[in-house]
């Protein structure tokens, strides 16, 4: 992939909610997956585990804790604000014709793992690079992926049988999207809008600005 194919994978990237009913062939799953496993993990950890969920009996109890969830999220809201949340479509557990559950086994390779002693949570954050390995590798793919964060964890391992002691870091929906929209959806309804880059950028120390001109 040449730089500006790499640049259009990340700035077309979506958080996919709706998909079109079309399989995802084994091949171009493969390859997503193994974009994802050559993620950087620190001290060559590789933490990361991906199981794959093609089941819709085990979709459709997902979608179940889902809805239960975000019931209760709802009602962090009020007013116009509860009004547009309840508007909004978060998820596609039963659309998509793929899962993905991504763990991480925080204690893979022992207790000393080089590079992670003074920030123990470096194995999940590498985990978190696997992730967006597979969402940039499924975008130049035409592969759509929605993480669905409104789950209890503690509800769904069980369904897939992962231990007690292996995290799970996110429910991945998989599959051939409606559209790639031309912004995120939460842009688009007015929920969030994206912070200008120079709002974020500081120089030297924090919120001294960098004097960089983004405009270019």
């Amino acid at each position: 992939m040449g730089q500006m194919e790499l640049y259009e994978a990340i700035y077309g990237r979506r958080d996919v909610r709706r998909f079109r009913t079309e399989p995802v062939g084994d091949e171009v799953l493969a390859r997503i997956l193994d974009a994802a496993h050559h993620a950087g993990s620190v001290g060559f950890m590789q933490p990361w585990n991906f199981i794959v969920i093609r089941s819709l009996a085990v979709r459709q109890r997902v979608h179940d804790l889902f809805t239960q969830e975000n019931a209760r999220a709802a009602g962090n809201y009020a007013g116009e604000r509860r009004e547009l949340y309840d508007s909004l479509k978060l998820e596609g557990i039963l659309e998509a014709p793929i899962s993905v559950a991504v763990t991480c086994d925080r204690s893979r390779h022992g207790p000393a793992v080089l590079g992670r002693n003074s920030i123990p949570e470096m194995d999940l954050y590498s985990t978190c690079c696997a992730i967006q390995n597979l969402w940039l590798a499924a975008r130049g793919e035409g592969i759509g992926v929605g993480w669905v964060s409104i789950l209890d964890p503690t509800l769904v391992k069980p369904l897939l049988g992962i231990p007690d002691d292996i995290v799970l870091v996110a429910w991945l929906c998989l599959g051939i999207p409606v559209a790639f929209e031309d912004r995120p959806m939460l842009e688009s309804v007015g929920w969030e809008k994206r912070l200008p880059l120079e709002e974020v950028v500081f120089a030297e120390r924090w919120q001294q600005r960098w004097g960089a001109d983004f405009s270019k």
